[in-house]
């Protein structure tokens, strides 16, 4: 199972929160996320993301995506913090935890701003920079100029998957 926690904690540009929790969702899927896989999409401000920039990547003002990749670190299965056993009514094994992949952070002003330029809608600009930011979780960079192709061209096949997969997707709106 994937699951992927959103947030939009921002007010300057309108954001489907549902769509983008669907991309990085299918992006997921896509990349073959071994088990069940946990992520948190959070759309801020400029502000917010300006300190997280400099405080995470000692960059100077607002970026437009950041991914946080969690540690490596083992989730013990089990009550937490005693793990004395499993309390009652819980099944007598304990599942696998899922993988916590880690955040993605966009900041949607940034986006909006960038998209003229990009020759793309702001839509078209926050959809890419979902997907680049769940891709850099998945250990993708663009440090090298083969890495960088590489992982654009994954970034328009998953973009052209979900464009396919949204057009077939029954209106919600009928319901």
């Amino acid at each position: 199972m994937i699951e992927v926690f959103a947030a939009d904690e921002q007010r300057e540009v309108d954001v489907d929160v549902l769509r983008y929790t669907r991309l990085a969702r299918l992006v997921i899927e896509e990349e073959r996320v071994p088990g069940d896989a946990e992520l948190s999409l959070i759309f801020v401000d400029a502000q917010t993301m300006t300190d997280l920039n400099v405080r995470f990547h000692e960059g100077t003002g607002p970026t437009d995506v950041l991914a946080f990749p969690m540690d490596d670190d083992i989730v013990v299965a089990g009550r937490q913090p005693d793990q004395g056993g499993r309390g009652p009514g819980a099944p007598t094994e304990a599942g696998e935890p899922p993988a916590v992949i880690g955040d993605v952070i966009v900041c949607p002003s940034v986006a909006a701003a960038q998209a003229p330029d990009h020759a793309v809608t702001t839509e078209q600009e926050l959809a890419l920079l979902v997907v680049h930011g769940v891709l850099h979780l998945l250990e993708y960079n663009h440090e090298e100029p083969e890495e960088t192709a590489v992982m654009q061209r994954r970034e328009r096949e998953l973009l052209a998957r979900f464009d396919e997969v949204e057009r077939f997707r029954p209106d919600e709106a009928a319901r």
